[in-house]
């Protein structure tokens, strides 16, 4: 049995940051991680041209801003070295292939009993930790929703975590289920690959520039909310015209008031509202049956299609071993609390990346995490 002060669960940005933090604190701890990597979303999971959404200011990690030179809005590959320098530079070494099967809390040691395997070797490994953190984040299993027909479908059903690039599908008539960032932008990368391109955009959306959204994040800082979100709700408008006629429109909620609601983003426009005006993308409502290759949508509308790509979000994977009668997470594998109280659990259990607040969030929680953990122990 392997005593630990903490353990932090999961090597993705959130749980790199929670490390950094720690022995910013001088708190000793273990990180463990299942895929033999760190950051594995963004590593083999995330589609070629994705950058992130935000500007770079609003996405850096505690304690190491970007490098100078960085893309304002940082892509894949430069984040993945990011992350990498940042493991490096806090001497963060995560213990790979290390499998978390369940922990519960001993009330008579005070401390977290970890049973886990170590899967190159299928070895058991069993811990203990004084403080527990949950950093496996929001994304860790892709969700397909329940359609009639969809077993019937005949050709590809991929989710948006295997999907790379459009090459594959030029000539094809391609379906994208979901209308968030991902949805949207793989739907622009299938049109420029040549592929007759659909989407299903089943809610209303808010549509922005990154521009705009920069503009709003730093304009908040200064003014209320509500102001901020008139102010770039108007520009976009002026921006993007009237979407509704095309199948989009948008909450009653400005973006930014949207966002701190419910965690739904605005989708960053890469060009998809454009094609989607002239008609080279084409938006379809709710799917209601699929029979064989045949999607029928409500309206009575059907297309055929050569495939499907669900750009439908994740679940958590929280509740598969966690075991926490207090109930931080909640059914869906989701902080209880709302924010911003949502990071914090009872004996010493804590969460990090759960709030739905994108890297900015991720490093309030581990900087709090951090802070909560050196004030307990000195």
């Amino acid at each position: 049995m392997e005593e630990l002060v903490a353990l932090i669960v999961g090597a993705g940005p959130a749980g790199l940051a929670v490390a950094a933090c720690l022995s910013h604190g001088s708190v000793p701890y273990l990180i463990v991680e299942r895929e033999d990597c760190s950051a594995s979303l963004w590593r083999r999971r995330a589609y070629d041209r994705i950058k992130l959404h935000l500007a770079k200011e609003f996405c850096a990690l505690p304690h190491m801003p970007y490098p100078d030179g960085t893309p304002t809005y940082v892509p894949k590959k430069e984040f993945v070295e990011y992350l990498d320098a940042y493991a490096e530079r806090f001497a963060i070494k995560p213990r790979y292939c290390i499998s978390v099967e369940s922990v519960a809390y001993d009330e008579g040691t005070r401390r977290w009993i970890v049973a886990a395997r170590e899967m190159t070797s299928d070895t058991e490994v069993q811990l203990t930790a004084r403080f527990l953190v949950v950093a496996t984040g929001e994304n860790a299993v892709g969700i397909v929703p329940e359609i009639p027909g969809i077993e019937s479908f005949s050709v590809v059903i991929v989710h948006s975590s295997t999907y790379r690039a459009g090459d594959v599908y030029t000539g094809k008539r391609v379906l994208v289920v979901g209308c968030g960032n991902s949805g949207m932008e793989i739907a622009y990368d299938l049109a420029n690959h040549g592929a007759d391109t659909s989407i299903v955009v089943r809610s209303p959306v808010h549509i922005m520039t990154k521009g705009l959204i920069r503009f709003g994040m730093t304009l908040v800082q200064h003014v209320p909310v509500r102001i901020a979100d008139f102010l770039i709700v108007t520009i976009a408008n002026f921006t993007f015209g009237d979407l509704s006629r095309h199948g989009i429109v948008r909450p009653k909620t400005g973006p930014l008031l949207h966002k701190a609601k419910t965690g739904r983003s605005s989708v960053i426009d890469v060009g998809t509202a454009g094609l989607i005006k002239k008609g080279l993308i084409k938006v379809f409502g709710e799917i209601s049956n699929i029979i064989g290759n045949k999607v029928e949508f409500e309206g009575e509308k059907e297309r055929y299609f050569d495939a499907i790509v669900f750009a439908t979000g994740y679940k958590t994977s929280v509740n598969l071993w966690l075991k926490d009668e207090n109930c931080m997470m909640n059914s869906d594998g989701l902080p209880s609390k709302g924010y911003p109280n949502h990071w914090k659990g009872e004996n010493g259990l804590y969460c990090a990346g759960f709030a739905r607040r994108g890297l900015a969030g991720i490093s309030m929680d581990a900087k709090n995490i951090a802070d909560d953990i050196v004030s307990t122990i000195y």
